[in-house]
């Protein structure tokens, strides 16, 4: 370590700590009825410090290099670590508390330090190259996975900055340090500014239109933040609001969309401006530093679009053909909104979702507030998202309410592979669910692992899914957005590509892959909500157990397209202006916070996505994928794994669909190799051939 990193941390963890072993728990559950928030923070420094002695010991080994002195000793270590973090980051992700948030803020810049000392270790990168060069003779074979992990290892360091002189290092460390700090308060800030920015409503009129159900929820979430007799509108992650498709008052949307779109950008306690800004400059300097002309190319390199210009050019092929959608559909829309509120009135952002519902009424007799009630948590669920995976993974959950997880919410269900149907088999792991959304949790949906598979430790999965969903009143059922409901079947495709997890390494389990790899199997899952057998299971009347009117179900698949104009427009526009300020040399970015939105705007209009009634999935001051999360210049990752996927949707139609054949040949050639090879290799296994953008562009309406 240099001498600007922070003192060592002991190696020893008091016994009682529930980390201080591993979790006795089924799969290693971590055990969150024992654990206390005091006990993260000495569990993380205990577990860096053993790490930091066992890799000294790997590095000063006397042997000559092997694949167990080394690859294997290097995935054996660190597992305190690994079970204190897991957990820790979990929790704050879902369920945080000012005591974690002043945790990470602490260990953030520890933990950077930790990681760069480990990468830029000269020793290990001796051994690991002195393996490669005796693998590249002749002198050792290597298994397939062993190779991969080799090669791996050396591009981690190498891009980590191990060949970079004393100096460069130390400012690397510095870097590193600071960005897992601005990270961290960006979190934490937005967090906050979500909750701050909840729209209260006092006037029951002003909710008319809003399902009876999420009435009770608002009302509800009013009640827990002490406003009893109101109703708290409470903000989602993306600028689109839910409640704005079903909201009559044209004045509350607009107050809804302003509060959405002005977090972080009000000047007060909980503008992100100043986080970007210097973010976005120290990442610069940072792939500056280590060769790149900027962040974007960075990223990039290390992904399977290579370079930041194929990115570039996919991105806009797209945009062009999106934009001219959307422009049709907001003709129609404002045609429609006149006819209302006059010649002169003009489509705002806050109108789209509340007209588009109308124009889907219109043409396809489709109502999102009726397809409510046959979309109850539960149902899609046990007939949708668990029934499919039975299809076509022979796998079964079973719930096991013996098990707990970090909050109350959480459930907790066994997989089993399931060779024949109601009778479990081997058991692979442990999946639980968190659905409802609180002011704990930060916003979207996503999927954690707390315990990787892996067949070098003899571990098996554990698993997390996290969504948004308002809460009903105790007692009431649980109903979905069509939206929702394709949530719940993407984030369990993430969920599948963990349990399915069939490798030797760790480090290479599941979700192990690329940024713009690792969205295509949960991307891949939502085309089951869609099969019309499914479909048809999973959608029934929570209250008269009367399926979904068949005429209903043939208009859903028939409505697809609709509406993917802006759906399209939206998106690109937040990659774009992912990729527009990650493509800046430090000496570009913007050095004024008032500089932050004309800075976006300019860049919107530059990529040909300026629209006023489309505004981007996420504006800047709160796009928490590139600023508080991993998806910094890799936003694009999304539709990138989406030519991937309607690609992978042809070869399921092409060979009979919803069927067990097709299902295990997914698990078998993409799903369990998780991160064991080039993901592109997993693809091409499976689809005899390289990707084509083709079906991509058919399912969105895009061949123009």
């Amino acid at each position: 370590m240099t001498s600007s990193a922070p003192a060592p941390a002991s190696a020893t963890l008091d016994p009682a700590n529930p980390f201080a072993s591993p979790s006795p728990l089924p799969y290693g559950l971590p055990d969150y009825a024992a654990v206390r928030e005091e006990h993260y923070e000495p569990a993380v420094l205990a577990g860096m410090a053993q790490q930091r002695a066992e890799v000294e010991a790997i590095a000063t080994d006397p042997a000559p290099p092997t694949v167990a002195n080394t690859l294997e000793a290097l995935e054996r270590s660190g597992r305190l670590l690994d079970r204190a973090l897991r957990a820790f980051d979990n929790q704050l992700a879902a369920d945080a508390t000012p005591g974690l948030e002043d945790v990470q803020e602490r260990l953030a810049p520890r933990l950077a330090a930790h990681a760069d000392a480990l990468a830029m270790d000269a020793r290990l990168h001796a051994r690991a190259t002195a393996l490669a060069d005796a693998a590249a003779s002749g002198d050792l074979e290597l298994d397939a996975d062993t190779a991969y992990l080799l090669e791996r290892l050396l591009t981690r360091m190498r891009r980590a900055g191990v060949a970079l002189g004393a100096a460069e290092q130390e400012r690397l460390r510095a870097l590193n340090a600071r960005l897992t700090t601005l990270e961290a308060q960006f979190g934490r800030r937005l967090l906050a500014g979500a909750n701050a920015a909840a729209v209260l409503v006092t006037d029951r009129a002003e909710l008319d239109g809003l399902p009876e159900d999420a009435v009770a929820g608002a009302a509800a979430a009013a009640a827990a933040r002490g406003h009893e007799g109101a109703w708290l509108l409470e903000l989602q992650l993306p600028t689109r609001q839910g409640v704005l498709a079903y909201l009559r008052s044209r004045d509350l949307r607009e107050r809804v969309q302003r509060a959405s779109e002005s977090r972080g950008a009000d000047g007060g306690e909980h503008d992100t401006r100043a986080i970007v800004l210097e973010t976005a400059r120290l990442r610069a300097e940072r792939a500056r530093l280590l060769g790149y002309p900027h962040h974007a190319a960075y990223v990039a390199e290390d992904s399977t679009a290579r370079t930041a210009d194929a990115v570039e050019q996919m991105l806009a092929r797209l945009a062009p053909a999106a934009v001219a959608n959307a422009r049709a559909e907001a003709g129609e829309l404002e045609a429609l909104l006149r006819a209302t509120e006059g010649d002169d009135a003009e489509l705002r952002a806050s109108d789209w979702a509340f007209l588009s519902e109308q124009v889907r009424q219109a043409r396809f007799a489709l109502d999102d507030a009726a397809l409510r009630p046959y979309l109850e948590l539960e149902r899609v669920l046990r007939d949708g998202v668990f029934e499919a995976a039975r299809r076509l993974f022979g796998i079964s959950l079973a719930e096991r309410t013996d098990l707990v997880g970090y909050h109350p919410d959480v459930r907790v269900f066994e997989v089993f592979d399931s060779p024949e149907p109601g009778r479990p088999g081997e058991g692979l792991g442990l999946f639980l669910g968190d659905w409802y959304t609180r002011g704990s949790k930060r916003g979207g949906a996503w999927m954690n692992a707390l315990v990787d598979q892996s067949h070098l430790l003899g571990e098996r999965p554990v698993v997390v899914n996290n969504l948004n969903v308002v809460k009903p009143p105790a007692g009431e059922p649980t109903l979905l957005t069509w939206d929702e409901a394709i949530t719940v079947f993407h984030e369990f495709g993430h969920a599948l590509h963990g349990l399915l997890s069939d490798v030797r390494y760790p480090s290479q389990s599941g979700t192990a892959v690329p940024r713009d790899f690792v969205e295509y199997p949960s991307q891949v899952n939502e085309m089951w909500a869609w099969e019309p057998q499914v479909l048809r299971a999973f959608a029934v009347h929570h209250a008269t157990g009367e399926p979904m009117p068949a005429a209903w179900v043939e208009t859903m698949l028939a409505s697809r397209q609709w509406g993917e104009g802006f759906a399209t427009t939206e998106y690109l526009a937040a990659a774009l202006l992912d990729q527009a300020w990650h493509r800046l040399a430090p000496e570009e970015v913007p050095t004024s916070v008032d500089e932050v939105v004309p800075f976006e705007r300019a860049a919107l209009e530059a990529a040909g996505v300026a629209l006023a009634a489309v505004p981007p999935r996420y504006r800047t001051t709160y796009f928490n994928h590139v600023w508080g999360s991993g998806y910094a210049a890799g936003y694009y990752s999304y539709v990138w794994s989406e030519v991937l996927d309607a690609d992978t949707g042809e070869w399921y139609r092409e060979r009979g669909g919803l069927a067990r054949a097709n299902g295990e040949e997914f698990r078998r050639s993409l799903l369990a190799r998780g991160g064991s090879q080039d993901p592109m290799t997993s693809f091409r296994e499976l689809r005899g051939r390289d990707p084509e953008i083709t079906p991509l562009l058919a399912r969105r309406g895009l061949e123009a």
